[in-house]
């Protein structure tokens, strides 16, 4: 029997249980606006963020401006703890997706936090631990997988994480391209070919799964 290929909406960024509430204790939520910018790729790491509500994007830049977008962080996750532990410069871009609200504290904070409580301690390990075998997976995907496959996956992926109750998922083709690491041509194309099969339905800046079945079964064919 096939092992279905569908995530489980892996949230490799969150903290579970009173953890996220123990990380932020004493923090006031600061409203962002959609499209504004937490920090940069390269930027020097002071803080970390910790999401209360919205989504934030984390992407990366080629030296000439190619966009990668490597995950989307929802309520309960923690955004830009590698800098923050290590005090080296970002290594990604955060931008709120949708208007959010975030706690954030200093670096010193966090030392000082985890250092009292070996739990967070070990949730933030494990956290990491989380974010490698992510970003293993997806850098296999992009190296074994045709696009097909990976077009598949992803959008089993943000059909979980962001679909409204009737199906839809905020996203156009082009973003959509830029999840993939691929082209815009052949996101259209693919998406031709599937809207001709009824496996999805598109709209402007919206994508809907109609046959989820043939998606996962796809996302096996690499």
């Amino acid at each position: 029997m096939k092992r279905s290929a569908r995530p489980t909406r892996p949230r490799v960024g969150q903290l579970a249980g009173a953890l996220f509430d123990d990380l932020f204790a004493g923090c006031v939520a600061e409203r962002f606006d959609a499209g504004k910018t937490l920090f940069l790729q390269d930027d020097p790491s002071e803080r970390l963020f910790g999401v209360v509500s919205g989504s934030v994007e984390i992407s990366h830049y080629s030296a000439g401006g190619r966009k990668l977008v490597a995950n989307i962080e929802t309520s309960r996750s923690i955004v830009g703890e590698i800098g923050a532990l290590d005090g080296g410069k970002r290594t990604a871009t955060a931008t709120c997706l949708t208007d959010c609200e975030l706690f954030s504290i200093t670096r010193t904070q966090l030392h000082e936090r985890i250092g009292r409580n070996p739990l967070l301690a070990q949730a933030i390990i494990g956290l990491l631990c989380a974010r490698l075998r992510w970003v293993s997976s997806e850098f296999g995907d992009q190296v074994l997988l045709k696009v097909e496959a990976r077009m598949a996956k992803r959008l089993l992926f943000l059909s979980d994480l962001l679909s409204t109750r009737d199906g839809w998922i905020a996203i156009s083709q082009a973003e959509l391209a830029e999840f993939l690491g691929t082209t815009r041509e052949s996101v259209n194309k693919t998406m031709r070919v599937w809207r001709d099969l009824k496996v999805v339905e598109a709209r402007r800046g919206a994508i809907r799964i109609a046959d989820q079945a043939w998606l996962e079964e796809a996302a096996t064919a690499g």
